[in-house]
């Protein structure tokens, strides 16, 4: 595979893993707001993820010293959040934003910490030419996030699917997850 091809289905994994949870969240945030305010808090959302995609380049080029097979180690980063995930898979608790644009923005980089332990290690592994391939994958995958997440919230019957499911589902994505970042930092 050329490695343009391998780095953007990383990254796509990475966003798509990632974003998951923050799909869901954001859906069920959207059902409960107006529809005249669908676009500022939907640049709110796309506010707080290029907040989240600058902290892991500012961090990964930071890292830049240390080697690449021990960034890899960030991997216990997803695996300790698939282990929470795993430990309050059932609690009834879902929390929904449902306030405007400074909320959605809180709420995404509240939500982000799973981007971060993904995305860092990911994000140095690539390399310049690599990061901006990312950066322009998150773009193409954020648009689609936001087009799919506003058609979802027309139906609430969908987005109560995922927020009941996500919890099941998220631990396993991030043990993937840790386990990409491990491949791809040359760990293993």
């Amino acid at each position: 595979m050329h490695w343009l091809g391998r780095v953007a289905l990383i990254a796509s994994l990475a966003y798509v893993g990632t974003m998951f949870d923050n799909f869901f969240a954001f859906a069920a945030q959207l059902v409960v707001t107006e529809r005249s305010r669908f676009a500022r808090v939907s640049w709110a959302q796309v506010t707080g993820v290029t907040a989240l995609l600058i902290i892991s380049a500012a961090v990964g080029s930071a890292l830049a010293t240390v080697p690449l097979r021990w960034v890899g180690l960030a991997c216990v980063a997803p695996w300790a959040l698939a282990g929470y995930a795993w430990r309050h898979r059932r609690d009834e608790h879902a929390s929904h934003f449902r306030r405007g644009a400074l909320t959605t923005f809180v709420a995404t980089l509240t939500l982000g910490g799973d981007n971060l332990a993904v995305w860092i290690p990911l994000v140095r592994a690539s390399g310049v030419s690599g990061g901006l391939m990312d950066v322009a994958v998150f773009t193409l995958w954020e648009m689609m996030f936001l087009g799919a997440a506003q058609h979802l919230a027309g139906h609430p019957r969908v987005v109560e699917w995922g927020e009941r499911h996500a919890r099941s589902l998220v631990p396993w994505i991030y043990l993937a997850l840790g386990a990409l970042v491990l491949v791809e930092c040359g760990t293993l």
